[in-house]
């Protein structure tokens, strides 16, 4: 894979690279603000997302339990309608049990390009949060790529079958457990800058699962400074 997964996470001019889970509500967050924000600054053909895994249930050793999201989906909900949030309206037994081969497959669709993965990983984070698709089933993965209307459907079906991916989701992990990466979404800059959950400050009332999320404060607007340094000369 051309994917780098050395410790230096600093990436060049024009990228933002961009850890996460597609199970975490804040990431859902950031990565639709970071397309509706450089679309509005007219960036879309000078940024680009390179997105990384910070794959939660290899962390945690164990799968992300469904009372903690379906918490989470009304109040990161009210913070950015425009994502596209519900609870989860399909079968019980359709929930998602892991999201690896959705990140495999984020990861895999690299080899056409940083717009193709970005654009995977933007409907995959739609089907799970906005349209109650189970993301771990592989023909759900491939009709989401297929809907992308970007990604060689054939292309990313011949790396799935292959596992030529699986290293680099591996290595992702194996960073995401250092000191570097604190947590999903962490962003990290060309200037080397890095910015974890950015602009949200949230705690948290109750357990896990139990509680819900309490959100401090909120400033959609640091995603202008994030692209425009991102582009920056």
């Amino acid at each position: 894979m051309p994917d780098p997964t050395a410790a230096d996470l600093t990436p060049p001019r024009g990228v933002v690279t961009v850890f996460s889970d597609i199970w975490c509500s804040f990431a859902h967050i950031a990565v639709h603000r970071l397309h509706a924000t450089r679309a509005r600054l007219g960036l879309e053909d000078r940024v680009s997302f390179d997105l990384r895994a910070f794959p939660l249930e290899l962390l945690n050793d164990a799968p992300s339990p469904r009372p903690g999201t379906d918490s989470e989906v009304a109040r990161m909900g009210s913070l950015e309608p425009a994502a596209g949030w519900q609870l989860w309206q399909a079968k019980d037994w359709l929930y998602p049990s892991t999201t690896l081969p959705a990140l495999e497959a984020v990861l895999a669709a690299k080899e056409q390009g940083l717009h193709a993965s970005e654009q995977l990983d933007l409907g995959l984070r739609r089907a799970f949060w906005a349209e109650s698709r189970c993301i771990s089933n592989r023909k759900v993965i491939l009709d989401v790529a297929a809907d992308t209307g970007v990604v060689d459907v054939g292309a990313l079906t011949e790396a799935l079958d292959d596992g030529r991916a699986r290293r680099t989701l591996a290595d992702h992990a194996a960073v995401s457990r250092t000191d570097r990466v604190n947590c999903s979404p962490h962003l990290f800059l060309p200037d080397g800058s890095d910015h974890a959950n950015p602009g949200i400050d949230v705690g948290w009332e109750g357990a896990y699962g139990i509680g819900w999320p309490v959100i401090a404060s909120d400033d959609p607007k640091v995603y202008e400074d994030i692209l425009t340094r991102a582009a920056a000369e």
